[in-house]
């Protein structure tokens, strides 16, 4: 199928739909009349066989440093039962974690802890309050259950959550040296040799849920690592497509792992030519990139500024350049030098256990406050909300820091507050 209409719509006071400027957000009702043109003739084409073989499982604003968290679900319902504000596309899996300067390979004790970008992302926002859902896929085993038991405790939305019957879910080797800092090897759990659940999502599985998805969602947060195998990577295009159509701002964290592309490959690798033009149209069609500083020295010829960035790419996008321990630098908030917009943080100093998902929780910390807030990254409130959000985001990384893993030590909005008020202290 075709689809020519590719320009979102918003509905004036008068009734009347017209084509939406780039800076404005479509109505849920404008994003409802384009999905049924979108998907209808795609949802015609399906073949039963292929469904079914993939089964897809208002508060205050009172004046405080915190003012733009206020996006809360309603007391009346869970974050599961609210429609999601961030759908969260690609791997579920567990990093083992090797002892503190070992290998988890062989040396023991091994520390498995459920993780994957996307859904400890998921997780993350879902535990500050914003719904959130992960669009992925699953073995039927004892990783994928208990997945599925931690994604209903955090109030995750599942509904595009597929199960494969006979590849497993994909179990990371992390090592870490004797401050934390870790290291992605290679991967184990595929006995059978038939690749992992993950690199087996299905597109057109994933359309059934788009109806009561896109008319509420105002993100879709996607990595490159699904780009490393054929039909994920056909069904993150796809997502990237309908939710752009829709009106749904795309952020993207490069999250750079040279092992899902090739196997023996180096850790400290960069993209060879061929993943950087895979990863090449998701830079141009993004709102938000959040690069480790290696990543953007490779996709962008030794380029870290993130201005500089920005301005190379077609959206102008926000853009967020990491250093793990060190300085976090960053341009949001409509282009412009003013201060705020364009910034740099120190890292907070914390005595780290494991820094598996810190990046991931800076991530949900920064959309959690993008959705209580949008006008932020159009430049709304001036540079001192963008430094705001900025330092929550960061507090949520900090805090991960401190437990093991990436999901069990995600924080809570009041935990969150307390940690920066105690870092205010001290400073």
């Amino acid at each position: 199928m075709t689809v020519t209409t590719t320009i979102p719509l918003r509905r004036r006071q008068n009734g009347t739909l017209t084509s939406l400027n780039r800076g404005q957000q479509p109505t849920a009702l404008s994003k409802l009349l384009l999905l049924t043109l979108l998907l209808l003739p795609s949802l015609e084409a399906f073949i039963p066989s292929r469904l079914s073989s993939s089964s897809t499982s208002s508060s205050s604003t009172s004046a405080s440093p915190f003012s733009f968290l206020r996006f809360r679900p309603s007391l009346s319902m869970s974050a599961a039962q609210a429609s999601p504000k961030v759908l969260c596309y690609g791997e579920a899996l567990v990093d083992r974690l090797g002892p503190l300067g070992g290998d988890p390979a062989t040396d023991l004790p091994v520390d498995d802890r459920l993780g994957g970008a996307p859904a400890n992302v998921a997780c993350g926002l879902s535990r500050l309050g914003t719904p959130a859902a992960f669009l992925g896929r699953l073995g039927e085993d004892e990783i994928g259950r208990q997945f599925k038991k931690v994604f209903q405790q955090r109030h995750v939305n599942t509904q595009a959550l597929q199960w494969d019957p006979s590849r497993p879910s994909r179990i990371v080797l992390v090592k870490r040296d004797v401050c934390g800092d870790r290291e992605f090897g290679g991967f184990t759990g595929d006995a059978a040799n038939s690749g992992f659940a993950d690199q087996g999502v299905d597109p057109l599985a994933l359309l059934p849920a788009l109806p009561s998805f896109l008319p509420a969602a105002e993100w879709l947060l996607v990595g490159t690592l699904p780009l490393g195998s054929a039909l994920s990577a056909e069904a993150l295009r796809a997502a990237v497509r309908w939710a752009g159509q829709a009106g749904v701002r795309l952020a993207l964290d490069i999250n750079w792992r040279p092992t899902f592309w090739e196997g023996h490959s180096q850790p400290s690798e960069g993209p060879s030519a061929m993943a950087q033009a895979a990863i090449r149209p998701l830079l141009q069609q993004a709102d938000l990139i959040k690069f480790a500083k290696e990543e953007a020295e490779w996709l962008f010829d030794g380029e870290t500024d993130p201005s500089s960035i920005s301005e190379a790419l077609p959206h102008k996008p926000a853009v967020l350049v990491t250093d793990g321990g060190g300085m976090l630098r960053w341009t949001m908030g409509g282009g412009g030098r003013e201060r705020g917009r364009v910034g740099e943080m120190e890292a907070f100093r914390v005595n780290a256990v494991d820094t598996t998902g810190a990046g991931d929780a800076f991530v949900a910390g920064l959309l959690h406050g993008l959705v209580a807030d949008p006008s932020v990254l159009e430049g709304g409130g001036g540079g001192g909300k963008v430094e705001e959000m900025v330092r929550f985001a960061c507090g949520c990384g900090a805090l991960v820091c401190q437990g093991a893993g990436a999901i069990d030590p995600q924080p809570t909005v009041e935990e969150v507050q307390a940690f920066l008020v105690e870092a205010g202290r001290e400073q």
